[in-house]
């Protein structure tokens, strides 16, 4: 019975061992197959939304001339970013969670829940995975 301990032991232990080494991968950029890609229509919304929620106070953001805040991370090139806050899965409906309410998503996150529906946020979450080069 004991060799049979030992052997399922050796087993577990490899297996954790095994996730341990795979676990940083999972915070890896996205593949290119998994860039996420957004509608005009929902940008320029999203710009908008982040505009009258004040999002520029903490963030410095493209499309955002004024002000440029530095209380949070920049927003440029958000799409190429992972985790989200450290912790979450750079996906559009993580970020739009994110967005909505970062301590619920992320306790102890600094930022706090904004103003914004559902579908600011998505719109928001969109803008920022648009493309970044213009």
């Amino acid at each position: 019975m004991k060799g049979d301990y030992r052997q399922t032991a050796g087993l577990t232990v490899r297996a954790l061992l095994g996730a341990l080494v795979l676990l940083p991968l999972g915070a890896c950029k996205q593949p290119p197959d998994e860039i996420v890609t957004t509608q005009a229509s929902a940008e320029e919304r999203g710009l908008a939304a982040i505009k009258r929620a004040g999002c520029g106070a903490c963030h410095e953001i493209r499309g955002i001339d004024w002000p440029h805040g530095r209380a949070g991370p920049s927003l440029t090139g958000f799409d190429d970013r992972t985790p989200i806050a450290g912790q979450l899965v750079n996906t559009p409906a993580n970020l739009a969670a994110f967005i909505r309410n970062a301590p619920a998503a992320v306790p102890g996150s600094t930022m706090p829940p904004m103003p914004v529906t559902e579908a600011e946020a998505r719109d928001i979450a969109a803008y920022l995975y648009s493309r970044q080069d213009d």
